[in-house]
């Protein structure tokens, strides 16, 4: 049983917007989650690290 909550941030690119976007979690094994700031309950996305980072990568510049 994975006891690890969450402890979202916010992403560094929502900074450029106020803070209101985009808050990550990437303390948890093997999985960061990406959420709404301003629908917290409204899902959340699941990637691998690697997946986050070949995310980041491309959406860099952007």
């Amino acid at each position: 049983m994975d006891v690890t909550e969450p402890r979202w941030r916010t992403a560094t690119r929502s900074s450029n917007n106020g803070g209101d976007c985009v808050e990550v979690a990437d303390n948890l094994p093997g999985r960061v989650l990406v959420r709404d700031s301003k629908d917290r309950s409204g899902g959340t996305l699941r990637f691998t690290p690697d997946g986050w980072r070949a995310f980041l990568a491309a959406t860099k510049g952007r």
